[in-house]
Order: C-alpha cells, then structure tokens, then sequence
C-alpha cells in the first residue's frame, strides 16, 4: 500500500447492498476530514436508459456490472489523480437515468471510491491504493435495502423483493463476494465496527504524513 509522492491516496470501498458501505465512507470523511477527500460512489455512474421504454428498463440488471458506466468512473479516478476536477453524473433512481445536472468534484489529497461493483474490475481495481471490504450478514443487508428503496427510491415492497430474489442475491453471490479476496482489509458489522474504521482512518492519516513529507 505504497503511494508515490504527492499522489492522492485512492481507497476504495466496496461489500453487499446494504452492507453499510454508505456508513464506513462517511466515518472516514468525518475521522479524516471532508474537505481532504474527492468522494465518488458508484451509483452515480449508472448508464442512462432514458431511450428504453417502462418494460425494456423493468428487464435490465441493475445488479450486473454491464449496467454501470465503469470506464467513465475509472477515466475520472485517473483525471482526479492526475489532479483534475471531474464532472460526475447526477443519476434519478425513480426513472433510471441521468439528469441533466452534474456534481462537481475537485482534486483533493485523498480519492474515496465507493460501490457494490468497485473490485469486479481490475483496471479500477488497481488504482486503490486500500481496498476495504464491509462484510455484513445477508439478512440484515435486505432488510437494509428494502427499507431504502421504499423510503428513498419510491419502490413497493413486493417489487424490491422480487428484484432481491431475481437479481440482487445471485448477483452478489456470482460478483461481489468473490471480490473480498481482493481487499486489504474485511470490515464485519459495517458501519458499527469503531475499531476497525480507527484503525482505517489512522493509516490513512499516516499515508498523509508519508505522502506530505
């Protein structure tokens, strides 16, 4: 876990759907400070299916990596290592497409990748300087995810169980859990875990101090 001078350190957190990934990340931001880290999650680089009807999108994988955009995500880590600001999709999870708007992301010593998918990838895979894996027990990242998708994402109960049962799990089985053996670091319990996340923010802040010197 070597990073060359004055290069961001690039971390990248990835684990199930409701595995508290989205938790983990905002730790680091508030052990390390926000205002040091260019934070990108996956979900923004959905591909826009604004072209495809009601039923063509009802039949897409969200859970495959084929539908996110991976090569824009992997072309921006690169742009913000290279110390350039990037233009991240702004996407609309009740329509499944992108907006017309963009959020603004600036260079900062510290790149902070977030997503489901994130290690599927080699190529962005080995720009991560940390991998860290949130490993959390299957029925409490449904209940997670179900709990989301009714509250933020508009969706009945019986349509995100179905999507579960179809897409998610196997999904998961088939992409995101083999993809642990990728990580530096495996974080049970999520976001709950304190140890675990000090430590992370302790060798990142060290990684700082190295880098700075």
């Amino acid at each position: 876990m070597s990073v060359e001078l004055h290069r961001p350190v690039t971390i990248g957190v990835a684990g199930g759907t409701g595995s508290g990934k989205t938790t983990v990340s905002n730790q680091i931001l508030e052990r390390v400070g926000s205002k040091h880290i260019a934070y990108l999650t996956h979900d923004s680089y959905y591909k826009d299916f604004r072209e495809l009807s009601d039923e063509e999108r009802r039949r897409i994988n969200f859970d495959h990596p084929d539908s996110l955009d991976t090569a824009l995500m992997i072309e921006h880590v690169r742009s913000l290592q290279d110390s350039l600001p990037v233009e991240v999709p702004v996407y609309d999870f009740t329509s499944d497409r992108r907006t017309s708007k963009v959020d603004i992301v600036t260079p900062q010593p510290i790149i902070l990748v977030e997503g489901i998918l994130i290690f599927v990838e080699r190529e962005l895979r080995d720009l991560f300087d940390i991998r860290i894996y949130v490993d959390t027990d299957a029925d409490i990242r449904f209940i997670r995810r179900l709990k989301r998708d009714m509250q933020e994402r508009n969706r009945s109960a019986e349509s995100v169980i179905d999507q579960y049962l179809a897409t998610v799990r196997p999904m998961h089985l088939k992409f995101v859990e083999p993809t642990k053996r990728y990580a530096d670091v495996i974080i049970p319990e999520g976001g709950f875990n304190f140890v675990a996340i000090d430590m992370i923010a302790d060798r990142i802040r060290s990684m700082l101090r190295g880098r700075d010197r």
